[in-house]
Parts: C-alpha cells; structure tokens; sequence
C-alpha cells in the first residue's frame, strides 16, 4: 500500500508544481517532484540523475566551469559539485517555487547543497539563459523535461531542436560537452546532436520507478 502526502504547492502560469512525500510499508519514505499532474523525479531512483553530471565530467579534463540546465532535486548539481575540478556551477530553474523549496529546506538536502560557494542559481527559462550567456562553459548538462518523447511543457520542445543545440555549442569550449537526459530513446534528438557536433553517444541505464523495471537514457556530445 502506497500513500501520498502533499509536502508543497505552487500555481504557476505554465500550471501547478507539487513536492509530496510517498509513504510506502516496504521502503523508506521518498520525496516526489510533479508538474502538472506528472512524475518529474524523486529521491529514491537518483543514478542517471547523477550519471548525467558524471558520464559528461569524464569526457572532459577540465570540467571548471559547469552549466545545469534544471535543478528538480537537486542530484545532477550535488554530482558536479562532489567534483574538485569544478569551480563554477551556474543552475538554471525555470520554477522559483523549487528554489525556494531547496533553500527553506522544504527539500531537507537543499539548504546543505546551496551553501557551497561556486553554485549559482537563476530562475530562468534555459533557452532564454542560454540565447543571453555572455560566457564559455566547459560543460553544459540538461535535464528540464522527462526528454522530447514525453514533455510536461510543450514548449520545451525546442531544447531538443537544432536551433537550440547550435545556440548550445556556441558557449562550450572546445573539448566542452553537451549532456541531455531523457526517459525514453530520443533518435531525432540523437540525429540532431550528431549533425551540431559531429558526434552523440547514447547510455541506457535500467532503473526501478517505483518498484516498476524502466529505462533512462543520456545522451553525450563534445565539442571537438
């Protein structure tokens, strides 16, 4: 038996954003992010959120300056953050209800993961941050939707899109990285990556969501 208890709300323009606790008999209790009626992530299958910070760093020599397109709970960032070589970790979330959650400890893990010194937060949306960076990242990791087969938001539609990707490149440093994860196989997006970059290698990870066997992807360009 499963039961739920909302922890947060908040209504946005773009709808609601909910944190709750799922309380289950035979596991520990998880925290659980939705969108709009929609599983976002949660605190109990966390490993492709954190692959998706590490399988980038290991491309990369120098991973010192780090771009997270998406906080959600927070695991991607905790990633780069465990890494010495980082430096600067700016974080792009596009719901401030999130941030507030992470920084009032609302999130328990949030107020400890925010201390450190090199993170940056901005409330934004990522297309926007990223049409209007004015500097070069040696890696830049998205995770702003459940992937192009599966969006909350229609319009993120575009952060899988040429257009998108090419603005993308333009602020990775040669020997940079791009790193997008998604909840199913994505081949246009794979296309469209390997046609920016000239190459785009795809990682499955087998994960249990909520007891229920499922895949996750990542998918990996560098800027040679």
């Amino acid at each position: 038996m499963t039961d739920y208890v909302e922890v947060a709300r908040a209504e946005t323009e773009r709808g609601e954003v909910v944190l709750r606790r799922r309380v289950e008999e035979r596991a520990a209790d998880a925290l659980e992010l939705r969108v709009n009626g929609v599983f976002v992530m949660d605190t109990r299958e966390t490993v492709t959120e954190s692959e998706l910070a590490a399988a980038a760093m290991d491309l990369v020599d120098h991973p010192r300056r780090v771009v997270v397109g998406g906080l959600g709970l927070g695991f991607t960032t905790q990633r780069v953050l465990a890494d010495p070589r980082v430096e600067q970790v700016q974080v792009v979330e596009l719901e401030s209800a999130v941030i507030d959650w992470m920084r009032d400890g609302t999130i328990p893990h949030g107020p400890a993961l925010l201390a450190d010194k090199r993170l940056q937060l901005v409330d934004a949306d990522i297309v926007q941050a990223v049409a209007e960076a004015r500097s070069t990242y040696d890696l830049v990791l998205l995770d702003v939707d459940n992937g192009p087969g599966h969006l909350v938001h229609a319009s993120n539609a575009a952060v899988y899109q040429r257009d998108f990707l090419e603005s993308t490149r333009s602020i990775i440093d040669p020997g940079g990285a791009l790193a997008i994860w998604s909840s199913s196989t994505a081949p246009e997006l794979a296309e469209a990556m390997e046609s920016v970059f000239g190459n785009c290698t795809e990682h499955r990870y087998d994960v249990l969501l909520q007891e229920r066997p499922a895949e996750y992807l990542l998918y990996l360009s560098r800027r040679t």
